[in-house]
């Protein structure tokens, strides 16, 4: 078997030989070890020496030790001067591909600030939704539908037809109403011609106060002239009785008269009173058909703006009860209320402009602008809010809403409350450099 040699026994020489020439020679195999690249754990190394007689012709293999990190260079010759070559660096070994490294690191910090001034101009959050005043439709009287001509979904627009509700039990109640206020206007007509006589009668009793005044004046004429010409003695006493007795009947023909004129005149005014009783009986009559109206109106439901109807109940034969509510309806009012960061509205104005993205369409890009900013955090209105001056107080950073008007909202999709977006505020108005490089290209 061949031995493996060691670095203890290569120098020691073997017995019956010279000690001086087989160290050299075995130094020398050493060193040609050490100086071998890249060779492998095991190799075997060639003894250039000179052989004992007790020595086999076999090889030495000489073992590397494992834990050498690189091999190291070959020592030069024996014999030559020159130096060893010493270790290219990567740029002379790959010049090339250096260069386009460099390059591509420098196009990369180059493009890295472009997108990083491109961002600074702009504020964004995904915390946003579309938002409306969504309401539901319900009808203000009772009654079975007999129709509903809208589906799901539907866009109508303002006085559009919702539902319709039986309207026989209105239409009678309308009737009646209607016969109520032509009763109380018949009444009033009645009063009115009343009135007429009974003034046609205070004309007459003023007549006869006029003719009994006329009559008295002659009777007090002809009452004096006999009560002289019995002082005198020519005329008879029994005339001057008879004359002074037609004067009293005329005096009091006048208080009858007069009398009867008072009486007629304060007819007229009762007259007057009942007219203003009709009158109000008409008026009370002619608020009950237009309520009896009103509700055969309510009868038909309609939309009271444009928008679209969401979740239909309503249904043929149904029975819907005062305030039950048919469906749901949106408005085409929509906006967009974006949940900004308390940070973030440092340089948040009313007016700038906001390029929306909607998840659902995400190959759309809507203009808007910021509308408003709330004055107050989300937290501050919800139906809880917190109470920091209670328990532990661990700061956290608020979102405030901020309505988000769209300029030019698409009409061919159906967008509704609740839909997610994703805004990005312009804060400055000024160009980024990309927009100048992209401007001036």
């Amino acid at each position: 078997m061949a031995e493996h040699a060691t670095p203890d026994n290569i120098g020691t020489p073997a017995p019956g030989h010279a000690p001086e020439g087989a160290r050299s020679a075995r130094e020398r195999a050493v060193e040609e070890w050490r100086g071998r690249e890249g060779a492998g754990a095991s190799e075997p190394v060639p003894f250039r020496g000179r052989r004992g007689p007790n020595e086999s012709a076999e090889r030495r293999v000489v073992e590397q030790p494992a834990d050498r990190e690189a091999p190291q260079e070959a020592p030069p010759a024996e014999g030559t001067d020159k130096p060893a070559a010493p270790p290219k660096g990567l740029l002379r070994r790959h010049p090339v591909a250096s260069i386009l490294g460099g390059l591509a690191l420098a196009l990369a910090a180059a493009l890295g600030y472009l997108y990083y001034d491109h961002a600074a101009h702009f504020e964004g959050t995904d915390d946003a939704f579309i938002a409306s005043r969504q309401f539901a439709i319900a009808p203000k009287v009772a009654g079975y539908i007999a129709a509903v001509p809208v589906t799901d979904n539907q866009h109508v627009n303002a006085g559009d037809v919702i539902a319709k509700i039986d309207d026989r039990d209105y239409r009678i109640a309308l009737a009646q109403a209607e016969a109520q206020v032509n009763a109380a206007q018949a009444s009033i007509k009645n009063i009115d011609a009343q009135i007429d006589v009974q003034q046609a009668q205070i004309a007459s009793g003023q007549a006869q106060v006029e003719q009994a005044q006329a009559g008295l004046v002659f009777a007090q004429q002809q009452a004096q002239r006999y009560e002289q010409l019995a002082r005198t003695g020519s005329g008879t006493v029994q005339n001057e009785q008879q004359y002074s007795s037609q004067l009293r009947q005329q005096q009091a023909t006048l208080t009858s008269a007069q009398a009867n004129l008072r009486v007629a005149q304060r007819q007229l005014e009762s007259l007057k009173a009942q007219r203003e009783s009709a009158n109000a009986n008409l008026a009370q009559a002619e608020a009950q058909r237009d309520q009896a109206r009103l509700n055969l109106s309510y009868t038909t439901v309609t939309a009271a703006q444009s928008g679209r109807v969401v979740n239909l109940t309503a249904a043929k034969g149904q029975f819907a009860a005062q305030g039950t509510a048919l469906t749901q309806f949106v408005p085409d009012d929509i906006w967009v209320t974006a949940n900004f960061k308390e940070t973030q509205l440092d340089h948040m104005r009313p007016g700038q402009a906001v390029t929306l993205k909607i998840d659902a369409y995400p190959e759309r890009e809507i203009r808007g602008h910021v509308d408003s900013v709330q004055s107050g955090s989300g937290p501050a209105f919800s139906l809880l809010p917190p109470e920091n001056a209670t328990g532990n107080y661990v700061k956290i950073v608020q979102r405030v809403p901020v309505k988000l008007v769209m300029d030019n909202p698409p009409e061919d999709v159906a967008l509704g409350p609740g839909m997610s977006v994703v805004p990005y505020v312009r804060i400055n108005p000024a160009p980024s450099l990309y927009e100048r490089l992209r401007s001036a290209l």
